[in-house]
């Protein structure tokens, strides 16, 4: 075989076409791409996705409304909630427990706070499924300290 112009062998990249068959179903194997008529479909080893809609297959819509914690603002449910959340607040100067319900006493997400005189040395988020009892995220920090200087903190996400 002949070198091409761009000294390698085989075919000009420009010289290639890629055919994508138009079908309403998504492509029936993993690499492979279809055009539904308005948008791309592709395959992997999940299954058909849009890539428009993002790897988990969510649009940004449908990323609002998910209770997730980063929906709540320093103070509670924000933007996606609807009104009327109340906030319990458990223990004095340093509190322990920050508790937010929906209006009819569902929980939304729960604070806990451990300390070591007065300073907190954990704290610990829970956000709630739409149930109220189902814990879908927590989020726990464990702080150190120079004195009463903040050295560093390590979050985990379970």
């Amino acid at each position: 075989m002949s070198a091409t112009p761009d000294r390698h062998p085989g075919p000009l990249e420009e010289d290639e076409e890629l055919r994508l068959v138009t079908t309403a179903t998504g492509p029936s194997q993993p690499g492979a791409m279809n055009f539904d008529g308005t948008s791309f479909v592709l395959r992997d080893a999940a299954g058909s996705f849009n890539p428009r809609t993002g790897s988990g297959g969510i649009s940004a819509a449908d990323h609002e409304v998910l209770l997730q914690l980063i929906h709540f603002i320093d103070e509670g449910p924000a933007e996606g909630f609807t009104t009327g959340a109340t906030k319990t607040v458990t223990g004095t100067v340093f509190p322990t427990q920050i508790l937010w319900k929906r209006s009819d006493t569902t929980k939304l997400v729960e604070q806990n706070i451990t300390w070591a005189g007065p300073l907190p040395t954990t704290v610990e988020w829970k956000m709630y499924a739409a149930n109220g009892s189902t814990v879908l995220a927590t989020v726990t920090d464990t702080i150190a300290y120079s004195g009463v200087f903040e050295t560093g903190r390590t979050r985990a996400i379970a």
